[in-house]
This record gives C-alpha cells, sequence and structure tokens, in this order.
C-alpha cells in the first residue's frame, strides 16, 4: 500500500455500515495481540463537549513531561488529525503500513467467518496498534458513537471515564430520551472504576449513577459552583477554580470561548484530580500553561481578524446553541451568516437560533451524504423569515464575498463539521486565517 491506498481502503469499509456491537473489534484486537493494554486511558463520552474535554486532559499530561495519545473523531482536514501523539500527527508512512497488518488480521477474521469490521472499528485499530508501537504512557480516547457498543469501549481497565454533556443526537442508534442516550453513553463505566459527570439536568446523572452503581464505580460529580468566571474576550476566559483540595488554582486562562467551555475545562480539571490522586505528576503549573495553550480547530475558533470569520462545528441543537449564545455574547452586531447542515440535524430547530442573528445569510451543503442541499436550506429559510438569503453552489464561491467584507463585519460559519472543515482548508489556502 501506499497512503492513498491506505485511506481509500479505510473510507471504503464504509458500505459495512455501523453495527453497534463489539464481537468483531474483540476479535480483531486479538488478532493485533490486544495492544489497548498497554497504556494508561482516560475513556470520554458524551453528546458535545468531548473534543475539547479530551484536547484539556492530552494538553496538561503531556505538559506534565508524559508521552501522551490522543484519538478523536471526526478529523477536520486531515485523516491523521484522529491519531496524535504529543500533539504531533501519525506520519503516514505508519499509518500505511498498520493499515495493512489490520487488512491481513481482518482477511484471517471473515475466513474465520467473522463479519468485516466497521470503519471506524478499523481506524480504532490503527490507531490502538500505532500508540502501542510508540510506546506511550497515556491515551485520551474519545468514543465514537455512543459508548456501550462503540468499538473504543473494547477497553477493560480505563484510569478514569469521563462522561460530558449529553443531549439529543443520533437518537436512531442511542434512544429518543435522554435517559435512553445517557444510559448507552455511561456503558462505558468498568467494574470498580471511577467515573467524571460533566454538570446537567438530574435526570441524566441520576441513570448515569445507576449504571455506576451497578458497576461499584466511584461517581465524582462535577459541581457549576467550584468555578469562578473572572473575564472573557474574543482572546479567551479567565476564571477560578474554587475546590483547593488537589490543586491550588486562583486563575486560571483558557482559549476556549464560552460557558460551556468553562463547563468542560471543570470535568477535564475532576478528571486531572483523579489522575494524580493515583500517583501521577501532575501540577498546579503544568495545568496553568496546558489550559493557556490550548486549542480546538473548529470549535468557536476566530480564525481571522478584520474582518473576524469564526468557524464552529456545532453539528447538533445543543451545539448550534452554545455557539449561538457566545457569538452574541463576543460580538453585538449582526452577523453574516454561512450555514450549512445535515439532513437529521433538525435544521428548522437550528434555524431558530441562526436566524435573529443573521443580517444576511449564506446557504452550503456540507461534504456528506446526509446533507441538507444548499438551495433546499435557501428555501426553509425563506419559509420562516425576512432574512436575506443565497444558496452557494460551491464552497469557492466564499472567497469574492469575503475579500469584499467590510474589516468590521463579523463572518461566521457554522452547522456542520463536514463543512467546517472543507471551509477551514479553503480560507487558509487564499489567506484568510490571520489568526491560527
Amino acid at each position: 500500500m501506499i497512503y492513498e491506498e491506505a485511506i481509500e481502503f479505510i473510507h471504503s469499509i464504509y458500505k459495512f455500515g455501523s453495527k453497534l456491537d463489539l464481537d468483531r473489534i474483540k476479535k480483531l484486537m486479538e488478532l493485533l495481540d490486544n495492544p489497548q493494554n498497554s497504556y494508561n486511558i482516560i475513556h470520554v463520552a458524551g453528546t458535545n463537549g468531548k473534543g475539547s474535554t479530551c484536547s484539556l486532559i492530552h494538553d496538561v499530561l503531556m505538559e506534565s513531561g508524559y508521552k501522551t495519545g490522543l484519538f478523536i473523531s471526526p478529523y477536520l482536514e486531515e485523516f491523521t488529525e484522529r491519531i496524535q501523539i504529543n500533539k504531533q500527527q501519525i506520519d503516514k508512512v505508519a499509518l500505511t503500513r498498520i493499515a495493512e497488518l489490520v487488512k491481513q488480521k481482518i482477511n484471517i477474521m471473515i475466513s474465520e467467518g467473522y463479519d468485516h469490521p466497521t470503519e471506524f472499528e478499523v481506524v480504532t485499530a490503527i490507531g490502538f496498534k500505532y500508540f502501542q508501537e510508540q510506546n506511550i504512557d497515556f491515551l485520551v480516547l474519545e468514543v465514537g458513537l455512543g459508548g456501550r457498543f462503540d468499538a473504543t469501549n473494547i477497553v477493560e481497565k480505563p484510569l478514569v471515564s469521563v462522561i460530558t454533556s449529553i443531549s439529543y443526537d443520533h437518537t436512531e442508534q442511542l434512544g429518543d430520551t435522554l435517559e435512553k442516550i445517557a444510559f448507552e453513553k455511561a456503558g462505558i463505566i468498568k467494574e470498580d472504576s471511577s467515573v467524571v459527570i460533566y454538570p446537567q439536568a438530574h435526570n441524566i446523572i441520576n441513570v448515569i449513577k445507576g449504571v455506576a452503581k451497578e458497576k461499584g464505580a466511584t461517581v465524582y460529580e462535577t459541581n457549576k459552583y467550584d468555578i469562578e468566571k473572572i473575564s472573557a474576550d474574543i482572546t479567551g476566559q479567565w476564571f477560578k477554580y474554587l475546590k483547593r483540595d488537589v490543586f491550588e488554582l486562583p486563575k486560571l486562562k483558557i482559549n476556549l470561548l464560552g460557558d460551556h467551555q468553562l463547563l468542560n475545562a471543570l470535568t477535564a480539571l475532576s478528571a486531572l484530580e483523579i489522575i494524580k490522586k493515583q500517583g501521577y505528576n501532575i501540577s498546579s503549573e503544568s495545568i496553568e500553561n496546558a489550559f493557556s495553550k490550548c486549542k480546538f480547530p473548529g470549535r468557536f475558533e476566530i480564525i481571522n481578524k478584520n474582518p473576524h470569520i469564526i468557524l464552529d462545528g456545532g453539528h447538533n441543537i445543543d451545539g448550534i446553541r452554545s455557539f449561538t449564545n457566545t457569538l452574541k455574547e463576543c460580538f453585538k452586531d449582526n452577523v453574516t451568516y454561512f450555514f450549512g447542515i445535515l439532513k437529521d440535524k433538525s435544521p428548522e430547530e437550528a434555524l431558530k437560533l441562526v436566524l435573529p442573528l443573521a443580517n444576511k445569510i449564506y446557504t452550503l451543503t456540507p461534504l456528506s451524504p446526509r446533507a441538507l442541499k444548499a438551495d433546499e436550506l435557501a428555501d426553509l429559510i425563506k419559509k420562516h423569515s425576512n432574512t436575506k438569503v443565497v444558496p452557494l453552489d460551491n464552497y469557492e464561491d466564499i472567497l469574492p464575498i469575503i475579500k469584499n467584507a467590510g474589516k468590521n463585519e463579523i463572518i461566521a460559519f457554522s452547522g456542520s463539521l463536514y463543512m467546517i472543515g472543507g471551509i477551514r482548508t479553503l480560507l487558509r489556502n487564499n489567506g484568510f486565517a490571520n489568526n491560527t
């Protein structure tokens, strides 16, 4: 294989669909000598906030001197973003070699009567094997979908499990109530383990606690009153961590914007406390340094100034609500809005949040077979608003609009990660990324 063939092999597996059970990944891991048992794992599930929480934990462990892996999904611009060590993406030669090894093991599986693994299972296997070869100390592991039957749940003894904000998403697979979704996410909790829960509604927390009780797991329920916001501007947020039994943190800065990111930071700090109590060297200074440098591309990312261009991959209703709330907090003027969304992400409900902020809206088609077409989205907007709307056929049509924008204009892109990655590449390649 060459790299392009490896990527084609991985993406071609999409035709096998998504099957939520662990039989295939268990067999594949056995054939690869169970590499996931070679390092300490922090396992993170949830609907929103997984990526930010994972990034904060990863950066602190790296700042503390540990060789730390990060497994995330989906990627924004480059496939190799999904598998990183200390902010360095897996190199293409290693990815190609391990993909070929995994393909060989899959052939053995099939010859023994097993079904073909799904695309996510193959990516997970590649990541686990790479991290083993690189002899990492920690892996911060983001769940792909749900938790109970997600491929990452092959992990037997995580150092700590983390469950972030729960909301409606993937309801066909996970259930049509928040309680059902929470139960699926709580499936990552293991016997006699520790689990941190993001501060949220009691009905959700009670479901997670119920699963933890059955497993004999210790629950660490975060409390939003343990942090106090000091100030915020478009460069970041400053806050106090009031819980002082492990870390002394009178003032912290994070670059990530929005009140929800303060709660993600709180959740990350709670997980780091548990890791510290297990004997690992994590200092207050390493937290301060890591938090102040941590960035998460594509999540309320101000990629350009003069004009301000903001990218956000919030792809479900809670994600879009967090984005629009932060947009209102940071910028008072009306916004030129570029919006694209998938058909199954409640577009009409999303528009109720977006349209009040937009003085003009351009619609785009995300790069997904599930996308709502730009002209269909424009027609939907016309039914609900008098806001001027223009459907765009190609992403390149964005460029002359931005070139003619005033220096004080606010330009926002949101609605789908399947759109934001391509937009980010386009903007960077054409000189509209002076803040990265």
